[in-house]
């Protein structure tokens, strides 16, 4: 190799890592920025609030200040403080009235997250997208899907199905019904088990989103074999944060006694066969187009402490018909 040749790949390198560390600070600035203007956001919100407790005794004084504080801003600030902004600010202080809560909040998410997340009304369901949104890194697009599709109240209607015994981090991780619009597959047709699973491989970035946090995908179709038999698992994934295999089982009709046995069976001979010895013991979901609750209670899914039946949806339900579907498991 020439010494040309050295230097230009020596200086390819160079190059490369000045790009690295100037994309590095401009993230960086990028984030501090946003947590000084989100911050700014909260005070502001709690000057609003402090001046419209002054003027108490007149209604029209607290059903104007906003909008005349925005006509005031509008000259010298642009239209991006409008009275919606101003509003959203109010509502950031009275969500998060503890300054140091809200400055902690201000340094994990952007403001686009906070925006959509302190309009959930439950405390636990706003922390819940607080800690998954900064854990898992999730963009506002993907926040704005696991809102609508109400993760949340997911994750709680399959803890609270039937009495179980497992540590809480199992069932932080479990939903019902997982909602799988981005698959394409249209809702009301017939369809094999097979097209099913490819269109999962075929969306599996989104499908690892909404299984939820540490999930990593194994492998398609894994068998596992016996002396005098091979059996075949649909997907199998790995889970980090619970350090176990998790073994999902694709059905496009109802859920049967069938079912919940042969997963019972995967799931012992993965423990047997697969598992090492610092895992913990896998988990077994079966995934249903429908299932019976008296199935359910009746069956080995209500003492079993790995095995989960969960229902999927292939349209994106409205927030009443989500509602709904998730009361009929309370």
């Amino acid at each position: 190799m020439s010494e040309h040749q050295i230097s230009t790949s020596q200086e390819r390198e160079f190059f490369a890592e000045v790009k690295g560390l100037l994309l590095k600070a401009r993230q960086s600035a990028y984030a501090a920025i946003n947590a000084v203007m989100t911050q700014t956001y909260w005070q502001i919100g709690k000057r609003i609030v402090e001046q419209e407790q002054k003027g108490k005794d007149r209604a029209e004084y607290g059903a104007f200040l906003i909008k005349r504080l925005a006509r005031s801003l509008a000259g010298e600030f642009g239209e991006g403080l409008s009275v919606a902004n101003l509003k959203n600010f109010r509502q950031f202080y009275l969500t998060y009235p503890e300054q140091e809560k809200s400055y902690t909040l201000c340094s994990l998410l952007s403001w686009s997250h906070i925006r959509l997340i302190m309009r959930r009304e439950i405390p636990e369901e706003r922390e819940y997208y607080i800690a998954e949104s900064s854990r898992n890194n999730w963009s506002v697009r993907t926040l704005e899907r696991h809102l609508k599709t109400d993760a949340y109240h997911r994750l709680l209607s399959q803890s609270t199905l039937v009495e179980r015994k497992e540590p809480l981090a199992q069932h932080e991780i479990m939903k019902d019904p997982y909602v799988l619009e981005f698959l394409g597959i249209k809702g009301e047709g017939r369809f094999l088990e097979s097209e099913f699973e490819t269109a999962i491989i075929n969306h599996i970035e989104q499908f690892l989103l909404e299984l939820g946090s540490g999930f990593s995908f194994v492998g398609r179709q894994m068998r596992i074999s016996t002396e005098t038999s091979h059996f075949y698992v649909d997907l199998v994934f790995y889970n980090y944060l619970l350090k176990c295999f998790v073994l999902i089982d694709l059905k496009t009709d109802k859920l049967t006694h069938q079912d919940i046995g042969q997963m019972e069976m995967y799931v012992r001979m993965f423990d047997d066969l697969k598992r090492q010895s610092d895992d913990n013991p896998t988990i077994g979901l079966i995934l249903c187009k429908d299932k019976d609750e008296t199935l359910v209670k009746y069956s080995v899914l209500s003492e079993a402490r790995q095995i989960f039946a969960s229902k999927y949806k292939l349209i994106l339900p409205s927030e009443e018909r989500l509602i709904e579907a998730l009361d009929q498991h309370t």
